[in-house]
C-alpha cells in the first residue's frame, strides 16, 4: 500500500468512524436527554430513528451525487455538515431542535458513507481492496464500539451535550486532512435523476415512519396507510428507472449474479444481527438489571475482535474471494445467535462474553469480504451509487432490527415497557420476566433464520475472478 493510499484510507476511516459513534452514542444518553430536555421518551427515541431514517433514504441518491460531482469533494462536503450540526445538536434547547439537528448530522453521515466505499474502489486497485475494506470497516466497529461505551462515560461524567461537542474538534481535523488529501476521481457525465431521488425518499420515508410507528403503537391506520403508499411509490420509482436514460440505480448492473446476492447477504445479515443487539441489551438491563454503560461494557469484546481481524479478513478475501469467507462469517454469527439462546434468568453472564466474541469473529469474516465483492463488480462510473445502495440496505437492516426486536419482545410485554427497558429506564421482576424470556427467545430464532437467508445469498453470489485493475 502506497503512502498516499494510506493517508486517504485513513480520512476514510475517520469518516466511517465518526457516522459509526454516532449510531450509538445517544442510545445510553436517552434518558439524560429525555430528561434535560422535559420530552417524553417515545419522543426522545427519535435521535436515533431519524438518523437511521435518512441514512437509510439517502444514502443512493448521494452516492449518486458523488459519481456527477466528485466523491472526493461530497464526502469532504459531508465532514463540514457533520460537524457544524454537531455543534448545534449540543446547544440545542428542546427535544425538537435537537431532532432536527440530528437529521442534518445524518445528510452528513449519509455523505460521508456513501462515499467512502466509492473512494476505495478509485484508488485500490480489485485485488487489494478487500484489507481496505477491511480497514474501513474496522472504522465501523470501533466507532460503534467507542459509542456504545463513550456515550455512557461521557453521559455520565460531563453530560449528554458533550457526546455532540465531542465531534467538533475531531470533524474540523479530519475535514482538514480531508480536503489535503482526499483529492481527485473521475466523474460521470449524466443527469441527476431527481424525480428518482425524491420517489425513493418518499417512499423509503414513508416506509420508515410505518415501521417505527407500527413498534411504538401496533398496527394502526396511521401505520398502514403509509407502509401501502410507500410500497407504491417503490414500484412507481423502479418503473421510472427502468424507463429513464440516467437512472439513479443501474438495474442493468443489478442483473449480474454477484453484486445482486451480495446486496441481499448485507441487507439481511444487517436485519438479523442488529437486532440481537437491540435484544440483549434489554435483556440485560430490563432482566439482569444492569445499567446501561454495565451492559455496554459486556458487549464489547465483540466490536474489539472484529476490529481487531477485519483488516486481516480482507485481506484473505483478496486471495479466496468473497464467496466462502463471507459466508461463513454469517454462519459464525448465527452460532453467536444460538449461543445467545441459552440465556435465562439466571445464567452465567459468561456467556454473553462468549456469543460477542464469537459475533465479532463472523462479522470481521462477513464485511470485508462482502463489501470489496460489491464494489470488484460494480462499473467505475457507478461506485458512488452501488456504494450508496451497499449503506442503504444495511441502513434498512438497523430500521428494521430495532422494530423486530421492540415489536416481538412488545408482544409479552406493553410496549411502553419494551421501549423503557431498551433505554435502561425499567427493569422486569416476577412473573413477566419469564414471558419477556419467551419474547427475547422467539425474536432471536427469527434473527437466527435471517442470518441463515444471509448465508443462503451469500453462497448463491457464485464463484469471483478478480484480477488487478
Amino acid at each position: 500500500m502506497e503512502r498516499q493510499q494510506k493517508i486517504v484510507l485513513s480520512v476514510l476511516v475517520l469518516g466511517t468512524l465518526m457516522g459509526a459513534l454516532d449510531s450509538t452514542i445517544v442510545i445510553l444518553a436517552f434518558p439524560a436527554i429525555a430528561d434535560g430536555l422535559h420530552a417524553d421518551l417515545l419522543t426522545t427515541m427519535w435521535i436515533i430513528l431519524v438518523y437511521l431514517l435518512i441514512m437509510a433514504s439517502l444514502t443512493v441518491p448521494l452516492g449518486r451525487l458523488g459519481d456527477l460531482f466528485g466523491r472526493p469533494r461530497m464526502f469532504n462536503l459531508g465532514f463540514g455538515i457533520f460537524t457544524v450540526s454537531s455543534f448545534f445538536c449540543a446547544i440545542s434547547p428542546t427535544i425538537t431542535m435537537l431532532i432536527i439537528f440530528r437529521g442534518i448530522q445524518a445528510l452528513g453521515g449519509a455523505l460521508l458513507e456513501s462515499n467512502s466505499g466509492a473512494i476505495i474502489a478509485d484508488i485500490f486497485p480489485p485485488d487489494s481492496r478487500g484489507a481496505a475494506y477491511g480497514y474501513n470497516s474496522m472504522g465501523w466497529t470501533v466507532g460503534a464500539t467507542l459509542g456504545i461505551v463513550l456515550g455512557g462515560v461521557i453521559t455520565t461524567f460531563a453530560g449528554w451535550e458533550y457526546i455532540f461537542f465531542i465531534n467538533v474538534p475531531i470533524g474540523i481535523a479530519a475535514l482538514y486532512l480531508g480536503l489535503r488529501y482526499v483529492k481527485g476521481a473521475a466523474r460521470t457525465r449524466a443527469s441527476l435523476d431527481l424525480p428518482g431521488m425524491v420517489l425513493l425518499t418518499a417512499a423509503l420515508s414513508l416506509i420508515s415512519y410505518a415501521a417505527i410507528d407500527f413498534a411504538g403503537n401496533g398496527l394502526t391506520v396511521q401505520s398502514a396507510a403509509p407502509a401501502l403508499l410507500g410500497l407504491v411509490l417503490i414500484l412507481v420509482f423502479a418503473y421510472h428507472e427502468l424507463h429513464t436514460r440516467t437512472p439513479m440505480i443501474d438495474f442493468e448492473s443489478l442483473r449480474r449474479p454477484i453484486l445482486k446476492y451480495s446486496l441481499l447477504a448485507a441487507f439481511f445479515q444487517s436485519l438479523g444481527y442488529l437486532a440481537v443487539v437491540f435484544l440483549i441489551t434489554m435483556y440485560l438491563q430490563g432482566i439482569r438489571g444492569l445499567s446501561p454503560l454495565d451492559a455496554a461494557i459486556l458487549l464489547t469484546p465483540g466490536y474489539v475482535v472484529g476490529s481487531v481481524l477485519g483488516p486481516y479478513m480482507g485481506r484473505l478475501s483478496d486471495r479466496l474471494g468473497a464467496r466462502v469467507l463471507a459466508t461463513g462469517g454469517t454462519l459464525v454469527i448465527a452460532l453467536a445467535i444460538l449461543i445467545y439462546m441459552m440465556l435465562r434468568i439466571d445464567s452465567p453472564l459468561s456467556i454473553v462474553l462468549l456469543a460477542s466474541f464469537v459475533s465479532g469473529v463472523g462479522t470481521a469474516m462477513f464485511y470485508p469480504a462482502n463489501n470489496s465483492a460489491i464494489m470488484a463488480n460494480a462499473r467505475m462510473g457507478d461506485y458512488g451509487s452501488i456504494s450508496g445502495a451497499l449503506r442503504m440496505v444495511q441502513n434498512i437492516g438497523v430500521l428494521g432490527s430495532f422494530v423486530l426486536a421492540i415489536t416481538v419482545a412488545s408482544a409479552s410485554i406493553p410496549r411502553s415497557l419494551a421501549f423503557e427497558i431498551y433505554a435502561g429506564t425499567s427493569h422486569l421482576a416476577g412473573n413477566v420476566t419469564g414471558a419477556f424470556i419467551q419474547g427475547i427467545d422467539a425474536a432471536l430464532m427469527v434473527s437466527f433464520l435471517l442470518l441463515l437467508l444471509a448465508g443462503v445469498m451469500s453462497w448463491s453470489r457464485g464463484t469471483e475472478h478478480r484480477g488487478a485493475a
